[in-house]
């Protein structure tokens, strides 16, 4: 995957850092100054890294930035694969959370009494 680590020491604190390429379908495309690379004569935008903080206490590996750079390139691949991503999983019957409404009566401004609902979900307790 071309994962590069790189360590920071400073007061005790130990960062690593790794990157991956932005899995963006056209990020290889944007004229963004940052993506320029080369030497003069064969110059090429290249698709941005992406860091990896995998000993961070707040990282999550399922967070969609942990593959893109942008919400740019996270809407094009998204585009590009859509079909395929909902075939991973099928929904062929509509799902549904049990509810209870319940209704109150509360008072307005001037004192005139009105009707108000308040969803929640029912949690349902099953005993064996």
């Amino acid at each position: 995957m071309g994962n590069s680590a790189c360590s920071f020491n400073r007061y005790s604190l130990v960062v690593h850092v790794s990157y991956i390429w932005c899995h963006g379908t056209k990020c290889h495309t944007s004229h963004t100054q940052d993506r320029v690379r080369g030497s003069k004569g064969s110059k090429v935008l290249r698709t941005r890294k992406v860091k990896q903080h995998t000993d961070s206490e707040w990282y999550e590996q399922n967070q969609v930035y942990n593959y893109f750079c942008s919400q740019t390139c996270l809407h094009d691949f998204i585009r590009d694969h859509l079909q395929r991503i909902v075939a991973l999983d099928p929904r062929t019957e509509p799902q549904e959370t049990p509810i209870e409404i319940e209704t109150f009566t509360r008072t307005d401004y001037f004192g005139k009494p009105y009707t108000d609902k308040t969803i929640k979900e029912r949690v349902d307790t099953i005993t064996e």
